[in-house]
């Protein structure tokens, strides 16, 4: 049982970075062009990649350990200790429909959201709904410092249940094994989609999926969800 969770969790966290990553444009698009218009070297496009990826998992991972925190403390209370794998997952089966719910309003809402544009050789930022085709005048001009702190105030809030999760197991393992392949799954992704746009390739058009990503990164909580309440995993 705890090993099939463990692959469970495991897999939920690979899914939700790649997917996260790779359906918004954000993550790799300003790497592309800031490489090509500044003309850096591959060595450095991919250590800034990096740099940027990593501060994007640690405020992902500092927001999980709230999870973790409060599955932790839920364990002491008495009268759940008879029934804690049972709350623990019906708990996140409900955080994934909640979640789903949200990311189905918002993409029906189409609130602004961060957006980055290309003029000339630049990259701007600024916050914009899907349909608008004018650049508005609050912009601000990305560099690397810029972009390094939009990553780290960007974080990926699917994570949270699962640690949350973990956290209730008290399962010191599932908490480094998803922080782990959480983190390599992101950075690979990243760096997969910024060589890829380098090269000058594009096999799919990634910018449609954007203004689903919440409700797909709740879509796969709720199947994780739904595995470990009623399928044994």
């Amino acid at each position: 049982m705890e090993h099939s969770q463990l692959i469970a969790l495991a897999l939920t966290a690979i899914t939700i970075s790649c997917l996260h990553t790779a359906s918004g444009p954000d993550h790799y698009l300003p790497f592309v062009v800031l490489s090509r218009s500044r003309k850096w070297s591959r060595s450095r496009t991919i250590f800034l990649t990096i740099i940027c990826g990593i501060g994007h998992i640690l405020s992902s991972v500092l927001i999980g350990f709230v999870g973790v925190f409060l599955g932790w403390q839920l364990t002491k209370i008495t009268w759940l200790q008879d029934v804690r794998g049972h709350f623990s997952g019906w708990a996140l089966l409900l955080f994934g429909v909640l979640y789903l719910l949200y990311g189905i309003r918002q993409a029906y809402l189409n609130k602004p959201h961060k957006h980055f544009d290309v003029m000339g050789g630049d990259v701007y930022v600024y916050e914009h709904t899907h349909g608008q085709t004018v650049m508005p005048g609050g912009r601000v001009k990305v560099t690397p410092l810029v972009l390094f702190a939009i990553f780290v105030m960007g974080p990926s809030e699917p994570l949270v249940p699962l640690l949350f999760y973990s956290g209730t197991q008290r399962s010191i393992t599932e908490i480094v094994v998803l922080i782990t392949v959480f983190t390599i799954s992101t950075v690979i992704t990243m760096l997969a989609m910024v060589l890829i746009g380098i090269y000058g390739y594009s096999f799919f058009n990634t910018s449609r999926l954007e203004r689903y990503m919440h409700a797909i990164g709740g879509g796969v909580v709720t199947l994780c969800g739904i595995g470990i309440v009623f399928l044994g995993w």
